[in-house]
């Protein structure tokens, strides 16, 4: 459609820009920071930039840039779907490693750590799982000793290969729900009620004493109203304050940073007070799954630059919003975007009323996006040696 088309002349034109105003501040040997990677500029503050990967490009011969940008632009990776429950066990007992394996060697060759993602979600679950529950076959005391041994057995597995685990995922209800009040929500909650949480994180630990235990959650990106009956992230700091005090080894809080352009969302000070607050608990904290989409409407799928431009310049406020607030943390440990390329976005397949999409740093030709050169901007620019103290000047006579 002409969107792509758009999107590839403003990209070239936005990377001409880039390259002329991005030069050094110093003099000397200082490499411009148009032509680094975003992993290059990220460990520069030791921050890991991280992308989830899509197994399937990631193996396509036919589509070789996919590969290439994965392991040029990027520290971290995570698996998009290959390390979930429903791919790990579709078989009871019958555990399929090979495309996790896979991830993995891959990030050995290219030096890059590893998020795992997921331990504990109610959503992509084997049928013989939920089947099993629904009928009376697994009681709800099998169950618990079912979620047991599939954390111990994926952890065991990997120990030593993962740098953070998003062990709990998605736990806590929206204020849109029924009932509106928030509260622990989903399969794993209805069946052995909240402790599954606590119970999570010490089985995680027990099998690998290493890796770093995340709670990972999207719209938690900013406090609201401070009660935790409606402002999921004052719920989630006061779940996860609890679980510290009561000696629960949670290492971290992921905020997963899908944001929409159609929202009024938040600015860098509200997030970086999350953090902040989250920080201060002695938690480590990471975006993990940060896009920014938008609605497709019929003059942007026309290639209409009124209508493309807007939200292209949105997208990238917003990336920089959750980098900045990152970047002004000690505790955020990394910032993954959930997919690159608008090529491989699951945003277009999983909105679909209204269409939305436009979400990745890249559109579908892989040239970069006006979010793209944000990002590297902010990295650029939060320090030195691109960024030093002024130099004074005085009158001349």
């Amino acid at each position: 459609m002409n969107v792509r088309r758009w999107l590839t002349v403003g990209a070239v034109a936005l990377v001409a820009a880039g390259a002329l105003n991005a030069m050094p501040a110093t003099a000397g040997h200082v490499t411009d920071p148009a032509d680094q990677s975003l992993r290059t500029l990220g460990m520069r503050h030791d921050l890991f930039i991280g992308t989830a990967v899509d197994m399937a490009a990631l193996a396509d011969p036919a589509d070789p840039q996919y590969r290439e940008k994965v392991a040029a632009e990027f520290s971290s990776v995570t698996a998009e779907n290959v390390m979930k429950w429903e791919s790990l066990e579709p078989t009871r007992g019958t555990y399929d490693w090979g495309p996790a394996d896979e991830l993995i060697a891959f990030a050995k060759q290219n030096r890059q750590r590893v998020r795992g993602h997921v331990l504990v979600w109610h959503n992509q679950l084997p049928g013989w799982l939920t089947a099993g529950v629904a009928d009376g076959t697994i009681s709800d005391t099998e169950l618990r000793d079912i979620l047991k041994n599939h954390i111990t057995n994926v952890v065991r597995h990997f120990k030593g290969k993962i740098w953070q685990w998003d062990v709990v995922n998605e736990a806590v209800s929206d204020p849109w729900d029924n009932p509106p009040t928030l509260h622990y929500k989903g399969f794993w909650a209805q069946h052995l009620g909240e402790g599954y949480v606590a119970d999570a994180f010490r089985w995680a630990r027990a099998a690998d004493p290493k890796a770093l235990l995340f709670y990972n959650d999207y719209n938690i990106e900013a406090f609201g109203s401070g009660n935790p009956a409606d402002d999921k992230t004052q719920f989630v700091y006061d779940m996860v304050k609890q679980l510290r005090d009561s000696g629960v080894p949670i290492d971290g809080v992921g905020s997963q940073g899908h944001l929409g352009t159609q929202y009024g969302n938040y600015d860098t000070f509200q997030v970086a007070d999350a953090l902040k607050r989250f920080g201060d608990l002695g938690l480590a904290t990471a975006f993990t799954e940060v896009d920014v989409r938008s609605q497709l409407t019929e003059k942007v799928r026309a290639g209409d630059s009124n209508e493309i431009n807007p939200r292209l310049q949105a997208s990238a406020g917003n990336f920089s919003v959750l980098l900045q607030a990152c970047l002004s943390s000690r505790h955020c440990l990394s910032f993954t975007v959930w997919g690159f390329t608008d090529k491989h976005s699951w945003v277009p397949t999983w909105f679909t009323d209204p269409p939305e999409g436009l979400a990745t740093l890249y559109d579908e030709n892989y040239q970069p996006k006006r979010a793209y050169n944000i990002v590297k901007a902010d990295l650029v620019f939060a320090g030195a040696p691109y960024v030093l103290p002024r130099i004074p000047q005085r009158p001349r006579r």
